[in-house]
């Protein structure tokens, strides 16, 4: 859990050194099929562009990450970062020309991979996490529509499908490490 909140408070840093200091990092986003864009993989998630950015990136973070890390700690690091990274990559590869910034394919990865392991887990515990982050963050699917310029629905997209099979992967390992 300590990962999660080090990495939200980074992501606060990371805010506060652009407002404070009239520094503009969002040349450090994911610029897609670029060389320059390569960079973004790694930053871009720590990147927003306003208070209301960053807030709604930072509330549904902390909840989802919290629920993540609390009930499947054994996988939680490998999960989080495998839908910070996968994500990343493929929307450098697949997104269109623009720069994306911001950790919602992050937000939405952690989601999508809450609600399908509840599915493909099929045990009691991970059902009931699966219908709370129905129940509270259901909306998300719209999200993952071209419908509001300026916002990276590729990123929400590619979060999501990364997030699903993650979830579908993880849950048909047959180890004790895994939850």
């Amino acid at each position: 859990m300590v990962f999660l909140f080090r990495f939200v408070f980074l992501m606060w840093v990371v805010y506060s050194l652009e407002f404070f200091l009239g520094l503009d990092f969002s040349g450090f986003g994911i610029l897609p099929r670029t060389a320059h864009g390569l960079v973004g993989i790694v930053t871009a998630p720590l990147i927003h562009g306003n208070s209301v950015h960053i807030i709604s990136n930072t509330i549904p973070l902390l909840f989802l990450g919290w629920t993540l890390f609390f009930f499947y700690d054994n996988i939680a690091i490998r999960v989080f970062m495998i839908c910070y990274f996968l994500t990343n990559v493929l929307v450098w590869i697949f997104a269109r020309p623009s720069l994306h910034i911001g950790a919602s394919g992050l937000v939405y990865g952690i989601a999508f991979f809450l609600i399908f392991y509840g599915f493909f887990k099929k045990d009691f515990k991970s059902l009931v996490i699966s219908a709370i982050i129905i129940f509270f963050y259901g909306g998300l699917v719209y999200g993952v529509f071209p419908n509001q310029p300026g916002i990276s629905w590729e990123s929400h997209l590619i979060g999501a499908v990364v997030g699903g099979y993650t979830a579908m992967h993880l849950s048909k390992l047959k180890s004790k490490r895994i939850v």
